[in-house]
């Protein structure tokens, strides 16, 4: 598996990359990149890791993905209903080293601080996807007003932080492609039965080595990591297909254990999963 990192095509002279992803999948390998990215969900959902954390997506979201932040989003949208993303991708720099450390542009370093471990805006407001949509269709220089307006738009917007992953920590190569390995494995076949030496073997390690390995850089074990993807899944379902018992969401989440199924989902979702499935159609 190809993993990271990998360098956005860049048009010579401009600041900003834009991306429209209308596709049943999104790029769905672990990868990271230098520029932060910054993508609006019109369609489609799916689960999310950022760095250390497993997250879903779906439609109306606004996330905001750090530099040199490893993710990947797996979607489970159908291949008669393709995936939307549109996608900004931009450095600090792209306009210059001191561009954002002028006075006039000052109030926006809480909006940095904030992607160095990547976040998310559950319920863009209409303008700000508005504004985004927009900037696909100006002029080069109304995009770079519109998006400077963008930002300040983001910044002030209430968020939720994806990752506990920081710049420092940034994977190298053999490191990603390991961990993309792991990540990859996991995603494909959480709703199978996966015992720690066949994840081992994947990432061509003894299970002790490996325990230790996936500690080391996600501070949590694999266990852990694992029922994460499962609880994602179970949401996604639960919002979804109200149709479906628990015990069908249980089962098709990976968890062969209804007790065990409600114990983690609590632990993680603070409600039972029809408290969470009755909020989420409020």
């Amino acid at each position: 598996m190809k993993v990271l990192p990998f360098t956005i095509p860049k048009p010579k002279n401009d600041a900003l990359i834009l991306q429209e992803d209308k596709q049943p999948l999104f790029y769905n390998l672990f990868h990271q990149h230098e520029e932060i990215q910054l993508s609006v969900i019109k369609k489609g959902g799916g689960s999310l890791i950022v760095g250390d954390a497993v997250h879903s997506f779906q439609a109306g979201e606004l996330i905001v993905l750090g530099s040199n932040v490893p993710h990947v989003f797996k979607s489970t949208t159908l291949k008669d209903s393709p995936s939307h993303m549109l996608t900004v991708f931009f450095k600090k720099d792209s306009f210059g080293n001191d561009f954002f450390e002028t006075e006039e542009l000052k109030s926006l370093d809480s909006f940095f601080e904030k992607a160095t471990q990547s976040f998310k805006i559950s319920d863009s407001s209409e303008e700000i996807i508005a504004s985004f949509e927009a900037l696909f269709s100006v002029s080069k220089l109304e995009r770079f007003i519109l998006f400077l307006q963008l930002l300040k738009a983001i910044n002030e917007s209430l968020f939720i932080p994806l990752s506990s992953f920081a710049q420092t920590k940034k994977y190298s190569d053999n490191e990603g492609r390991r961990m993309g390995i792991i990540y990859n494995f996991s995603m494909n076949h959480f709703r199978e039965k996966i015992t720690l030496p066949q994840i081992a073997s994947e990432a061509a390690m003894t299970p002790q080595a490996f325990c230790r390995y996936f500690k080391k850089r996600t501070r949590k074990t694999y266990i852990e990591f694992l029922n994460e993807i499962r609880i994602e899944e179970a949401c996604n379902l639960l919002k979804k297909h109200p149709e479906m018992s628990i015990i069908e969401i249980a089962e098709s989440s990976g968890f062969n254990n209804i007790s065990n199924f409600h114990r983690k989902f609590k632990e993680q979702k603070g409600l039972r999963p029809l408290q969470y499935q009755k909020q989420s159609q409020l």
